[in-house]
C-alpha cells in the first residue's frame, strides 16, 4: 500500500483525493494546506482525519511515501524538492515549475533521488486521446505530417466569474498556455516527435480585471495564444487557445499522416472522433476508450467526474513504477519539455520569430 499526502486542497481535493481513493494500492493519508478552517471542512468531506498546515514537516513524514503536489504553480519547485530530499516519491501537477531553470532542477533531483516522479498530464487518460494514443502507437498515421489542435472556453471572458488572483498573473505562473494547452504539448510532443523550433504569438487581451469588491486586478499572464511547432519527425503542429469566448467550450482536434487521419471535435470533458486509413472509402467513428479505473469506486459525472477517472487511470498505470518497472506515465522531463515550448513561445511572441529548441 502506497500512503499518500496531497500539499493543496484546490486541484488536489476535487480531483487527486477522490482518484487517490478509488485506486487499490493507494492509501490517502493525510491532506496540507495553508488555511485551517477551509483544510477541516475539505478533510471532513473527504473522510480524512490528518491535517497539517505546515508543507515542510509533511513532506518528510515518515508514514508517507508519496507526496501529491496540487499547489499554485509558484510553489511546486520548493515542495517537490524538500519532497524528493525527504526520499518520497512525488506527483506533481502541471505546470511542473515556472520556468525551464527550475524544471530542470527537478529533473535532476528525481534522477538522483531513485524515486518515482510524475507530472500530472491527465488528459492523456481521457477516452478519445486513449483512443488517438492507441491508434498513434498502432502506426494508424503512418509518417505524421500535420497536427492541428483548438481549444476555447469562456473562463476570462467579461461575463464569467473571476477565478482566483494568482492565475492571472504570469510570475506565478498563471495563464492558459502552460495551464491548459500545455496538455496538447504533451500530447502532440509525445506521440508525433519532439519539438525543435516554435513561432507563436501570445496575448493577454484585457489587462485589467474588475473584481467582485470593486478593486481592480492587473493580469499579465495569458487568455490567447497561437504556436506553430517543427517536430524532429518533420510534422508540423499547430495549436490554440482563448479563454475570452462568451458560452465557448470547444476542442478541435485533426492528425493527418502518410496512411491515415483522425480528427475530433467535443469539449472539455472530451471529443468524438473520426479516421479513416488511406484505403478506406471515408472517415468514420473512431470508438473512445473504454477503460476504467481498477477497483469498484463510483465516481462522479460532469467534468469532475472526467477528471477524477482519467487521474485514477494515471496513477493505476503508475503503480508497476514502485516496483522499478517502466511505465508511460508522464516523467518530469515531459514536464520540462512542455515549460521549454512556452518560454520559448513568449519569447517567439515578443519579437523573435521562430526559436530553436534545444535538444533535451
Amino acid at each position: 500500500m502506497i500512503r499518500v499526502g496531497i500539499v493543496g486542497i484546490g486541484w488536489g481535493a476535487r480531483v487527486q483525493a477522490p482518484a487517490f481513493q478509488a485506486v487499490p494500492g493507494y492509501q490517502l493519508v493525510g491532506l496540507c494546506a495553508r488555511r485551517p478552517e477551509r483544510l477541516a471542512k475539505t478533510a471532513r468531506k473527504l473522510g480524512v482525519d490528518d491535517v497539517s498546515t505546515d508543507w515542510r514537516s509533511f513532506v518528510e513524514r515518515d508514514d508517507l511515501d508519496l507526496i501529491s503536489v496540487a499547489t499554485p504553480t509558484g510553489s511546486h519547485r520548493a515542495i517537490t524538492l524538500a519532497a524528493l530530499a525527504a526520499g518520497k516519491a512525488v506527483l506533481c501537477e502541471k505546470p511542473l515549475a515556472l520556468d525551464v531553470a527550475g524544471a530542470d532542477e527537478l529533473v535532476l533531483a528525481a534522477a538522483a533521488s531513485g524515486r518515482p516522479a510524475a507530472c500530472c498530464f491527465e488528459s492523456r487518460w481521457l477516452p478519445d486521446r486513449l483512443a488517438v494514443w492507441d491508434a498513434v502507437r498502432s502506426g494508424y498515421l503512418g509518417t505524421p505530417y500535420y497536427a492541428q489542435v483548438n481549444r476555447s472556453a469562456s473562463y476570462w471572458h467579461p461575463s464569467h466569474p473571476a477565478q482566483a488572483a494568482w492565475m492571472y498573473d504570469r510570475d506565478q505562473g498563471g495563464g492558459y498556455l502552460a495551464g491548459m494547452l500545455v496538455h496538447d504539448l504533451d500530447l502532440i510532443c509525445t506521440l508525433l516527435g519532439e519539438p525543435v523550433a516554435v513561432c507563436a504569438d501570445v496575448r493577454t487581451t484585457l489587462p485589467h480585471r474588475k473584481l467582485p469588491d470593486g478593486e481592480t486586478l492587473a493580469v499579465t499572464a495569458d487568455d490567447t495564444a497561437a504556436l506553430l511547432l517543427r517536430l524532429a519527425s518533420g510534422a508540423l503542429a499547430a495549436l490554440s487557445i482563448s479563454v475570452m469566448g462568451a458560452h465557448a467550450d470547444h476542442v478541435g482536434l485533426e492528425l493527418f499522416g502518410s496512411d491515415g487521419t483522425i480528427v475530433g471535435s467535443g469539449t472539455i470533458r472530451g471529443a468524438d472522433l473520426r479516421a479513416a486509413r488511406t484505403d478506406d472509402p471515408g472517415l468514420a467513428p473512431l470508438a473512445l476508450s473504454d477503460r476504467v479505473p481498477p477497483g469498484d469506486a463510483e465516481l462522479p459525472s460532469g467534468l469532475a467526474g472526467s477528471a477524477i477517472r482519467a487521474t485514477a487511470l494515471m496513477i493505476a498505470d503508475w503503480l508497476p513504477a514502485f516496483d522499478g518497472r517502466p511505465t508511460d506515465v508522464p516523467t518530469f522531463a515531459d514536464g520540462a519539455r512542455a515549460i521549454a515550448v512556452v518560454e520559448a513561445a513568449r519569447h517567439s511572441a515578443e519579437g523573435a520569430g521562430w526559436v530553436p529548441l534545444p535538444r533535451r
